[in-house]
């Protein structure tokens, strides 16, 4: 029963329409971090970069290498939009996304992990056997349905993502009103609007309609009777997201999902005008792989499940300690900050010296250290490297406090620990870190 309602063949306009406005925006996405001077602040400038903790191998290429890198990253965008070569492209695409995504972290946003999952997904999916050069130059291919898998697969991952943001917002802080109170407060001067958004009732708006939204959008859209109030409302909040917080195509691309929970008959009407099929002949093709892609699904959404629900199993709160945050589509939850002070002491002899991190870091990554003690630990470990180098052994201590959503400044890192000598541990909380509530 379970193959034959997968494998139920339907129509793909949807599919095929997404991929073409999917690779548009990750080609604006690459050719836009070039010409914003993302690349050169992020990649280019810095004297190194914090990877994620175990891809240490991922480095930036010399020079304008990184430009030319998103330069061709963009092509291949362009290529998926218009179908061309759409297996190697898409997954080009994916590989070169990802090596640049766990190569840093000073700019770290679920949404850049979100487009790589996509971009994963996209790999496998028949979204080029319409509208698309491909079809074009070899007609054979040609399709005008799919797999019912595709739409389950598409619709269940972002139901997971909206679902978990909306549930890691269900915290005193944003409940209160007081983190949103924070993220409108740096909008003050902000043109036209700054003013109205300081206004007391906003905040409370903003948290709860942030709330409902992220839970109950893919189940109003899914219902027939409530799918265009629920775009709407999805066109007003990805918009206010996209002018208020400026977080790139991200807002975009989720309108651009929207087009999966509307018939058919509409997305002809609108982007495919020329496709006068529309497929309803309810075919069932039941391929000889199917019992390796419904295991493959469903391990992928198990760990896709599993994941954000990780920082339970560490010790104290993933606001104060990171463990657990990345990954999880905790988005815009909390605010942060502080200042660190880094002591290297030469091992056998009682030489202090202080650093001055501005010798080593971008502006960047000088306001990303402060907050994050994997970013911290990775530093500490950086300097022992150098020393190392010059034939010195040394110790690394820390000194620094941090303020969550504008609490009070507490002491972060344990000053008496020396991070040169610690080892990090991906699954397992670090002493190291002071509890948060013990000052």
């Amino acid at each position: 029963m379970l193959n034959r309602w997968l494998f139920k063949q339907v129509d793909n306009s949807a599919l095929v329409v997404f991929r073409v406005l999917f690779g548009l925006l990750i080609a604006i996405e690459a050719f836009g971090a070039i010409f914003t001077g993302w690349v050169r602040r992020t990649l280019i400038e810095p004297n190194f970069t914090f990877n994620f903790i175990g891809f240490e191998f991922l480095q930036p290429l010399p020079g304008n290498g990184m430009i030319w890198y998103y330069a061709i990253m963009g092509v291949f965008g362009i290529f998926v939009m218009l179908g061309f070569k759409y297996r190697l492209s898409i997954l080009m695409y994916t590989i070169m996304w990802s090596g640049v995504y766990l190569m840093q972290k000073s700019s770290y946003n679920n949404h850049y992990y979100l487009l790589m999952l996509l971009c994963f997904i996209m790999c496998f999916l028949p979204a080029h056997k319409w509208f698309s050069l491909d079809a074009r130059i070899k007609p054979s291919i040609s399709r005008i349905s799919m797999p019912r898998w595709v739409w389950v697969g598409i619709v269940l991952q972002l139901w997971i993502v909206y679902t978990y943001a909306s549930v890691a917002k269900i915290y005193p802080d944003w409940l209160d009103g007081s983190f949103p109170a924070l993220l409108m407060k740096s909008k003050r001067d902000y043109w036209l609007v700054g003013e109205f958004l300081q206004q007391g009732w906003i905040r409370y708006a903003i948290a709860y309609f942030g709330i409902l939204f992220d839970l109950l959008i893919i189940p109003l859209l899914l219902w027939k009777k409530t799918r265009v109030p629920a775009f709407i409302a999805a066109i007003f909040f990805h918009l206010f997201n996209s002018f208020i917080f400026h977080i790139g195509i991200f807002p975009y691309m989720s309108l651009a999902f929207c087009i999966f929970f509307f018939p058919t008959t509409w997305v002809n009407r609108f982007f495919l005008r020329n496709k006068k099929e529309h497929y309803d002949n309810g075919e069932i093709i039941i391929p000889s792989y199917r019992n390796f892609l419904v295991g493959a699904m469903s391990v992928w959404f198990i760990i896709q499940v599993c994941l954000p629900l990780r920082h339970w199993f560490f010790q104290d709160n993933v606001l104060w300690t990171e463990e657990g945050h990345r990954l999880s589509w905790r988005m815009m939850l909390r605010g942060k900050s502080g200042r660190v002070a880094f002591k290297v002491v030469e091992k056998g002899t009682t030489d202090t010296i202080f650093v001055d991190k501005k010798d080593y870091l971008s502006r960047k990554q000088m306001r990303a250290i402060t907050s994050k003690p994997d970013m911290i630990w990775q530093f500490a470990q950086r300097l022992e490297e150098e020393y190392a180098e010059k034939g010195k052994k040394i110790e690394v201590y820390t000194e620094g406090k941090i303020s969550v959503n504008g609490g009070p400044y507490r002491q972060l890192i344990d000053p008496k620990v020396d991070l040169a000598a610690e080892e990090w541990q991906h699954f397992k909380h670090h002493d190291w870190i002071l509890p948060s509530n013990s000052q």
